[in-house]
């Protein structure tokens, strides 16, 4: 599982080298450094898992303390190996700087991929990159510390609960399956054609009757793993009558959640498909699809056993992560807007303003002066822009390609002409049913 730890902690970190969006990049990172740690511990219960994820933070003080130690002795034992190694690092700076100042000034390609390999080491940024050299310099200790003696927090030990009669355990639970399948049968009504009733009761459209039950659906499916975890704590034990009653019941809960999840990327679905994607939508779609992989695993740890469950949910989430960077959401969320505006003839110009530069090659297929106007705010953050080349994704990269090759040719007024749906007063013909903005207050993405 070590190896299993780094390659995704490795694999990980090609999201911020390929995506500019920074929210997926922080997730990616973020997920990144807890494989990292867990693979220095390498972990396998549920405590063990959980703390070896952040665990690595235990050695801050301990690996800056080793490490000084252990440069102090050493420095100690080889004063002169020192000293020589200073004057052959100070002769080599010095002719470095010599003869690379003498060639850069003689040719100017030579200049200009020297600027580009050398970091930028002003006034402005050098506090601010000292801080970084610092941080890293801490962290690569506290690895190091963590790697010559792990703390093995699978000895942790959690205490289980009393083990409860089987009615006084199972019967909370049935209600609770079948409140799940009267909810579950309803939906399946509406489905297949009952719909015009609850429209009539409601008065509610397709997309504001999805709006108005997607949150709930999305906390029920979190409380119920909350309701599963305290259940098989008291669950009965004794026998394995016992044993199949837990999983009949636990499985069965798991199984109708499935629906759940179900219904409720159905009901987003209906909502994007009215009112557009955003960034909040994709997020928390992504997340009730993570938690239905959750459920099957859950479901698998009941037929083969839940030795490997901890480390099974560390690794799905982890791959969810990696698969929301790599599928770039700026991009699917201008792709989706675009085919919208293909469609209906209506975008909102003022929300893709706001992507990364990874919506720039959707964005780059809409008419003038729609194109202009949704990457004006991009080009202008692009062409301000002095990141070197290690700190340039491909995303950023392809959209200063694209925006070299056909920049942007619209005035600012020319865009504040455009309404809300990204189309001029006199071009609209009656009323559009693309997105509006006053009629969608389901967030503010």
């Amino acid at each position: 599982w070590t190896a299993v730890w780094a390659v995704g902690g490795l694999a990980l970190l090609a999201v911020p080298a390929l995506r500019d969006a920074g929210w997926p990049t922080f997730l990616a990172l973020v997920s990144a450094f807890a494989l990292g740690s867990l693979a220095l511990h390498g972990s396998r219960s549920w405590p063990g898992v959980l703390i070896g994820s952040v665990g690595i933070l235990d050695s801050i003080g301990p690996g800056v303390r080793w490490g000084w130690l252990g440069v102090r002795e050493r420095a100690d034992d080889s004063r002169g190996r020192w000293a020589t190694a200073v004057r052959t690092t100070a002769v080599a700076l010095a002719l470095l700087v010599v003869f690379g100042t003498l060639f850069a000034s003689a040719d100017a390609a030579f200049a200009d991929l020297l600027g580009r390999l050398v970091p930028d080491m002003s006034i402005v940024d050098g506090p601010w990159r000292t801080f970084l050299l610092l941080v890293g310099l801490v962290g690569a200790l506290a690895a190091a510390r963590t790697a010559a003696a792990p703390v093995r927090w699978d000895g942790i030990a959690v205490k289980r609960g009393k083990p409860r009669a089987r009615m006084e355990w199972a019967l909370p639970l049935v209600v609770l399956n079948l409140l799940f399948a009267a909810f579950i049968t309803l939906q399946l009504v509406v489905l297949l054609g009952g719909y015009e009733k609850v429209r009539e009761a409601t008065g509610l459209d397709h997309a504001q009757y999805a709006r108005q039950g997607f949150w709930q659906l999305l906390w029920a499916t979190l409380l119920t793993l909350l309701v599963i975890a305290l259940a098989l704590r008291w669950a009965p034990r004794g026998s394995a009558r016992d044993r199949t009653l837990v999983r009949a019941v636990l499985g069965t809960l798991c199984v109708l959640t499935l629906v759940v999840v179900a219904s409720a990327l159905r009901r987003m679905d209906l909502y994007v498909d009215e009112y557009g994607l955003t960034r909040l939508r994709i997020s928390v779609a992504a997340m009730e699809l993570w938690l239905g992989v959750v459920f099957v695993l859950i479901l698998a740890a009941g037929v083969f056993g839940t030795r490997f469950l901890p480390r099974a949910i560390a690794v799905s989430a982890a791959g969810a992560v990696l698969v929301f960077g790599l599928v770039s959401p700026d991009a699917l969320v201008a792709e989706q807007n675009v085919r919208r505006f293909e469609d209906r003839g209506s975008i909102d110009l003022d929300y893709l303003r706001g992507l990364s530069a990874d919506a720039v090659p959707a964005l780059d297929r809409l008419p003038e002066p729609q194109r202009s106007c949704a990457l004006r705010t991009v080009q202008r953050e692009l062409r301000g822009s002095d990141s070197p080349w290690y700190a340039t994704s491909r995303g950023e990269a392809r959209a200063v390609e694209i925006l070299r090759e056909r920049p942007v040719t619209v005035d600012r007024g020319t865009c504040y002409g455009l309404g809300t749906d990204g189309v001029r007063e006199g071009e609209r013909e009656g009323e559009q049913d693309g997105y509006e903005r006053d009629r969608d207050a389901y967030d503010p993405y």
